[in-house]
């Protein structure tokens, strides 16, 4: 069983000690390498009320609430829980979000500018083949950045809406996994096509290579993906 240490402020003035503490703790579990490793992660609430400087009150109102939307788990007498989905779980998730990122692309095609396209373009023209193998944690990172980016740049705020509540464990799969096998060489080749067809404003076809691209993580979890059982 681990203990992740928390990457957070004390908190400043201003909102509610629960309202950030929420954040606070929720951006933390959002950074936390969920899948990386085969032990749960525990949270420890004394130093989580150190790190914050904040009592005990404000912190357990804020997990009470993490824990109702689905972040955190709590079990009597063994204590708090970062949740970590099933293999199952987690390919059924992926599928969902093939489908919303798929429209979210169609959406860009029809919304986004060309400077958002162009940061696009720059976020992967440095990486070449080489370079990639020795930088897959700062690709696994912009290739995080890629996916949300092209949901923010739909403008659809449902879409932006219902991703966000699959993100944590998004994030903690597509960076468990890009390291594994050619699947980091694999992602930057179809990130490419789906450049090419966003940049070719066509709805259809950005839309079918952005749903295949993430159905393909789906597909490896499923296969490959045995720690997670």
């Amino acid at each position: 069983m681990n203990r992740e240490r928390f990457s957070v402020e004390p908190l400043e003035q201003g909102m509610s000690f629960k309202a950030k503490a929420y954040q606070s703790l929720r951006q933390a579990i959002t950074q936390m390498n969920i899948y990386g490793q085969s032990s749960e992660i525990r949270l420890d609430e004394r130093r989580l009320c150190e790190a914050l400087g904040v009592s005990r009150t404000p912190v357990r109102e804020a997990m009470a609430l993490l824990e109702q939307e689905g972040f955190i788990r709590s079990q009597p007498r063994r204590g708090i829980f970062v949740v970590r989905k099933t293999k199952a779980e987690l390919v059924e998730m992926i599928t969902v979000c093939a489908a919303l990122e798929g429209m979210a692309a169609r959406l860009f095609v029809e919304n986004a500018t060309t400077e958002k396209l162009e940061l696009l373009h720059a976020a992967f023209d440095k990486y070449t083949k080489a370079e990639l193998a020795e930088h897959v944690a700062e690709y696994s990172d912009a290739n995080i950045v890629f996916h949300q980016s092209i949901v923010q740049a739909s403008g659809s705020t449902l879409i932006s809406d219902l991703t966000d509540r699959f993100f944590i464990h998004m994030r903690a799969i597509r960076r468990a996994t890009m390291g594994l096998g050619d699947r980091a060489d694999q992602s930057i080749h179809e990130h490419r096509d789906i450049i090419e067809a966003l940049a070719a404003r066509d709805a259809d076809l950005a839309e079918r290579r952005v749903r295949e691209h993430t159905l393909g993580l789906a597909q490896y979890v499923e296969r490959h993906c045995a720690f997670l059982d």
